[in-house]
């Protein structure tokens, strides 16, 4: 799976508008009907949200299923 700083953006928004933590599930049906399809299933979800919880951007919490927000800075 290839990404861009784009899909990562489009997590980031959808994170952004959210009241609370969300799963890769919540987030890949989140995101715009509009979307290019760039990601397949919630699996590629976690994927770079995993990514991008390494280098500090997003907070992962490891409850059953694990759910993301974006890390304060």
């Amino acid at each position: 799976m290839h990404t861009t700083p784009g899909d990562f953006n489009r997590l980031q928004g959808v994170l952004a508008d959210a009241d609370e933590p969300l799963t890769a599930r919540e987030i890949y049906e989140r995101l715009d009907t509009s979307d290019d399809g760039s990601f397949e299933n919630p699996h590629q979800v976690a994927t770079v949200l995993g990514r991008r919880a390494r280098d500090g951007e997003v907070t992962v919490i490891a409850e059953q299923p694990y759910q993301y927000e974006i890390s304060d800075a």
